[in-house]
């Protein structure tokens, strides 16, 4: 497996089948303080929309109450790059864990009354990662 997204995402490899992967990244981002608002089952809806076939592929849409509270109250129209996306796809024998950075997502804003928000999802989602890597 072959790293990807270097410049804009946080990176991972899971040695276990993808709902496995999915199991450990939630209870991962819930310790974190995130929920999963949103779980797209990618391979069922390319399936269901274009009838073709694709890889286990979960988009999941994880929130911090309190971190996008503060973000909304800062800049009403943050709302556009909330929830911060995960995703989880198979790949080889395993599965592969994404994170995009929150400080990358931020600069998209052009605000820096975010930056502090954004640096404490940042130490979350970093956080998250070295948890996954350490199963």
């Amino acid at each position: 497996m072959k790293k990807t997204s270097e410049n804009f995402a946080y990176y991972t490899v899971l040695n276990m089948d993808h709902e496995q992967a999915v199991e450990k990244v939630t209870a991962a981002l819930k310790e974190e303080g995130f929920g999963v608002l949103t779980n797209i089952d990618m391979q069922a809806t390319l399936k269901q929309k274009l009838d073709v076939d694709f890889r286990k592929y979960a988009i999941l849409g994880a929130c911090n109450p309190p971190l996008a509270h503060q973000s909304l109250k800062t800049q009403l129209n943050i709302g556009l790059l909330l929830p911060c996306n995960v995703i989880v796809y198979e790949e080889d024998n395993g599965s592969v864990v994404e994170i995009l950075d929150p400080i990358k997502m931020m600069k998209v804003a052009e605000n820096p009354d975010l930056e502090p928000v954004a640096q404490d999802a940042q130490s979350r989602l970093q956080r998250v990662i070295k948890t996954l890597k350490n199963e």
